[in-house]
């Protein structure tokens, strides 16, 4: 095989250090996927127009598909693995449940990583930008009403912290 050498690259994901031998090509998706163990973070597109490999890093929505682990290294990653506190979900998680707001399940991980995002960034004041602020998460179900409604649940919930737990 051909290419650049594999290189030590260290992540922080959800809270814990790994540190990975890496051909520097690797995505973030795959790193996860394929070198950790994490499968919540799903490969839908591999193109980033899909959303079902959304992730944050430092708090900010990426697309993992789309990001070179290597990039990654001295900044805070987080899965969908990393929002539930042990057992307990995050109340997205629930909401997401509670409204049926997947059908088969492929993109829920990223719908809920977004959904939570947008309500951190202050996107959620109508159904409309709802739709607009999670265009780029696509749900080949066509779950969207629902998916609303959760993001509008948690949104309403009076004095809730959208990162606790109840």
């Amino acid at each position: 095989m051909l290419g650049p050498e594999a290189v030590e690259v260290t992540l922080r994901i959800n809270g814990d250090v790994s540190t990975l031998l890496l051909d520097p090509r690797t995505s973030l998706l795959d790193a996860l996927r394929e070198h950790l163990d994490l499968t919540g973070t799903k490969k839908g597109c591999d193109q980033g127009t899909c959303g079902a490999c959304t992730v944050w890093v430092d708090q900010r929505r990426v697309l993992a598909c789309l990001t070179l682990a290597i990039t990654c290294q001295s900044h805070e990653i987080t899965t969908i693995e990393g929002l539930a506190q042990g057992t307990d979900l995050h109340p997205m998680q629930r909401a997401f449940l509670s409204h049926d707001a997947f059908q088969c399940g492929y993109c829920t991980s990223g719908q809920i990583m977004s959904a939570v995002a947008l309500l951190d960034e202050g996107h959620a004041s109508s159904d409309a930008e709802i739709s607009e602020w999670m265009s780029g998460n696509i749900c080949r179900c066509a779950a969207y009403p629902n998916i609303r409604a959760a993001i509008r649940e948690i949104r309403d919930a009076k004095g809730a912290n959208p990162h606790e737990t109840d």
